[in-house]
């Protein structure tokens, strides 16, 4: 759900300090914070601002296209790695028998050993 145009977008208040500072001295050092869940605002455009990700802090350059939206969204706590080895062997070696025609014959299974043989 998304906040009340009346209160406004939230920021944390120990950012905003640190944003107007490094505005009045022009400064393009990254800026450190734990403020995930701050908004982003025009105020902030043009600053490269370190999101912490739960084991280090992620530079992110903030630009237009960017307003409005959570610092966390750009500082990503997961890593996706990529599937495992092991499922897309098996998958391409399904794949290549069913291409070949190698298949399990469908003919009934064979009688018990020393069963009466069928009557036909």
């Amino acid at each position: 759900m998304a906040r009340s145009v009346k209160k406004g977008p939230f920021v944390d208040l120990h950012l905003i300090k640190k944003v107007e500072s490094a505005q009045k001295t022009n400064d393009k050092r990254p800026i450190k914070t734990w403020s995930r869940r701050s908004t982003i605002l025009p105020d902030f455009v043009g600053l490269t601002i370190a999101v912490h990700n739960g084991k280090q802090h992620v530079p992110v350059y903030v630009t237009e296209n960017m307003v409005g939206h959570k610092l966390g969204e750009f500082s990503h706590t997961r890593i996706f790695k990529g599937h495992s080895k092991a499922g897309s062997a098996q998958a391409a070696a399904a794949a290549a028998a069913a291409s070949t025609g190698d298949r399990k014959s469908t003919a009934t299974p064979a009688a018990a050993p020393g069963a009466a043989p069928a009557k036909a």
